[in-house]
């Protein structure tokens, strides 16, 4: 409950397909694109604070004139600190050369980041570190217009070191071992030879080496390129790219893990990470707004020509589950009802867990981004309140007086706002005691309004590790002397680790591999973990498509039920006086509440690439080993 928990990037793409004076005539300025992205990217901040970065090219300018912008930043606000330096640089421009205010060609000579083409990236850093280096968009660049790749994305590749080493026996020499560089450096590669080709062809055609350029923009197969590059990608991703010369493409990953959305008319085609960022900024309704298909792509040529085609094989689809739990605005109009069905859908564990005293229960929610599943268990709270106030009358109706029905009638769902984050403390005394007690003071509790008969109703989105809970949550909710703590989780267990994008790399921080490790101990079966590591290492050298998730044998002799006690047992300090009771949602019920976004492999440990099971297992021998080292 409310732990760390970094996750995702998001991607922002605009293609403006009118000049630009046409939009300087009809919305009286020729920043019209920069201006939405701006608003894209901050529609999406939600997505990563570590990092943002635009590029922009300019499309039909003259050699030796600049067609390619970019400008990164690591700050600790970093949307704000990249458009505040592009503001500054064309205010700086104006001021110099006043007569650009009102010449639109003056400006896209002249002005960066003023381009038709732009691509934007906020992240959180899941892999490497968070210099610069590693802000995204990156770009690769050549002389030649057509070479020149900046690429952005949403993903995590499971195979990076088999895709590096194949980049090596392509005879290149890649200057980092990260995915995105690899990546880039594959798309780059049958770029280069696309447009090699295409030179050749011109050539043989009788056109000059000036006229060959136009031809290589004509007949550049951007499909073909992006089908060899990720021939033997394992990963989830969407992947955005522009091209030097104006074409460009967004890539999803054929289980359709990561999200990617686009929306077009005859002014603009515009790609996201989510809807609503599309929405809200081009005022476009719901119906509008479509998904990019897993494993296909759109793809944009500099003609301004948008369509859609099938890239790599679609598998079946596992769209991330976590997205629509927590980590995409509530605002889709699917998503909140997704999150109001998952608080309704566990309110029946709820009600047995309080024995269905909604009299002497008080209801709330921590963080704020549970709101939403808590108006669902309200919801159906309130459902049973009906039906207990339907029985009392039934119950009483010989002998029901005014009074009585009044006072039946009065019976409310208590809710309250039962915690307000106060400030983000810094550890800076690096002792644990009193680091862990700075931690229990994050959060301000509301005195007064819980008794000591009550039952604590807390919902969060999610339980990771349970270390917030333990050091500060719990001791907190315990300062208000409630006679039971009810934590509810509106994401099932989180049993294993995540390869695609979120930061849950390590099996041993998990509060539900925590649980089963104990309740195996406690049985005295310790063998089992051996057992399984020696299962997993002589999956090494098997090939991908034959590894299977041996660490679920972990986690089979026990139930949901045995796991969850046995969590709330780890996440109890001594000293709270409360009971302790933790509920998750179960696999089942998240499937009805999300039925087109079955993506659950850290919940169920059912991957949907081969890669995650191989990740899953070297996970589990890196535990076994001591090793704090990613799996991979």
């Amino acid at each position: 409950m409310s732990d760390a928990l970094k996750h995702e990037c998001g991607i922002a793409l605009i293609r403006l397909l009118k000049p630009l004076e046409y939009y300087k005539k009809k919305y009286g300025t020729a920043f019209y694109g920069i201006n939405k992205m701006y608003l894209m990217m901050e529609k999406q901040h939600n997505r990563g604070q570590d990092g943002a970065g635009l590029a922009s090219i300019k499309l039909n300018v003259a050699p030796g004139e600049r067609y390619i912008s970019r400008i990164r930043s690591n700050e600790a606000q970093p949307i704000q600190d990249i458009f505040s330096k592009i503001n500054n640089r064309i205010n700086q421009a104006f001021e110099q050369n006043p007569e650009y205010k009102d010449d639109v060609t003056a400006q896209k000579k002249h002005l960066p980041y003023i381009g038709e083409l732009l691509l934007g990236h906020v992240r959180y850093g899941t892999f490497g570190g968070n210099s610069i280096e590693h802000v995204h968009p990156f770009l690769r660049q050549n002389n030649w217009m057509h070479r020149n790749l900046i690429i952005a994305g949403n993903f995590n590749m499971t195979n990076t070191t088999q895709l590096f080493n194949n980049l090596i026996k392509l005879g290149m020499h890649p200057k980092e071992k990260t995915d995105t560089v690899t990546v880039m450096e594959k798309i780059g590669h049958f770029l280069d030879d696309s447009v090699r080709k295409l030179y050749k062809e011109a050539k043989q055609k009788g056109l000059t080496k000036v006229e060959a350029s136009p031809y290589i923009v004509e007949n550049l197969d951007l499909a073909r390129i992006l089908k060899k590059s990720a021939k033997n990608w394992d990963g989830g991703y969407a992947m955005a790219g522009l091209l030097g010369h104006g074409d460009a493409f967004v890539l999803r990953d054929p289980a359709g893990i990561r999200p990617a959305y686009f929306y077009k008319d005859d002014e603009v085609v515009v790609v996201a990470s989510e809807r609503p960022a599309i929405q809200t900024v081009f005022n476009v309704p719901f119906e509008e707004v479509h998904e990019i298909p897993p494993g296909n792509a759109l793809l944009l040529k500099k003609s301004g020509e948008c369509k859609l085609k099938k890239i790599v094989k679609p598998l079946e689809r596992k769209s991330c589950s976590f997205e629509r739990i927590y980590f995409s605005r509530g605002s889709d109009a699917e998503i909140y009802q997704e999150r109001k069905k998952l608080g309704k859908l566990i309110m029946p564990d709820v009600l047995k867990a309080i024995n269905y005293d909604t009299e002497n229960t008080v209801f709330s929610f921590i963080p704020n981004t549970a709101e939403t599943s808590f108006y669902g268990m309200l919801e159906a709270a309130q459902d049973e309140l009906n039906r207990q106030k339907n029985e009392t009358i039934v119950k009483e109706r010989k002998t029901l007086t005014l009074e009585r029905l009044d006072e039946i009638q009065a019976h409310k769902i208590r809710t309250e706002k039962i915690a307000v984050k106060d400030v983000k403390l810094r550890t800076f005394i690096t002792e644990d005691s009193s680091r862990d007690d700075l931690v229990a003071h994050v959060y301000d509790v509301t005195y007064g309004i819980v008794k000591p008969e009550d039952n604590l109703v807390i919902i969060d989105d999610s339980i990771v590790r349970g270390t917030t809970l333990k050091k500060s949550i719990l001791k907190m909710l315990d300062r208000l002397h409630p006679k039971q703590i009810v934590v509810v989780s509106s994401a099932p267990q989180i049993r294993y680790p995540d390869c695609y994008g979120i930061d849950m790399a390590r099996l041993e921080n998990l509060i539900a591999f925590q649980a089963a490790v104990e309740l195996h101990k406690k049985r005295g079966n310790k063998n089992i973990v051996e057992e399984i590591y020696n299962k997993c290492k002589d999956q090494l050298s098997f090939p991908d498509v034959k590894i299977v998730n041996v660490v679920k044998e972990l986690y089979a002799p026990f139930t949901d039920e045995e796991i969850s006690d046995k969590i709330a047992l780890l996440i109890s300090d001594t000293g709270i006086k409360a009971r302790v009771k933790v509920i998750f949602q179960t696999v089942e019920n998240l499937h009805k509440a999300c039925p087109k976004n079955k993506g659950d492999w850290y919940f169920t440990g059912d991957y949907p690439t081969p890669g995650g099971n191989r990740v899953v297992n070297q996970a589990f021998i890196n535990f076994y080993e001591g090793n704090p080292d990613r799996a991979y």
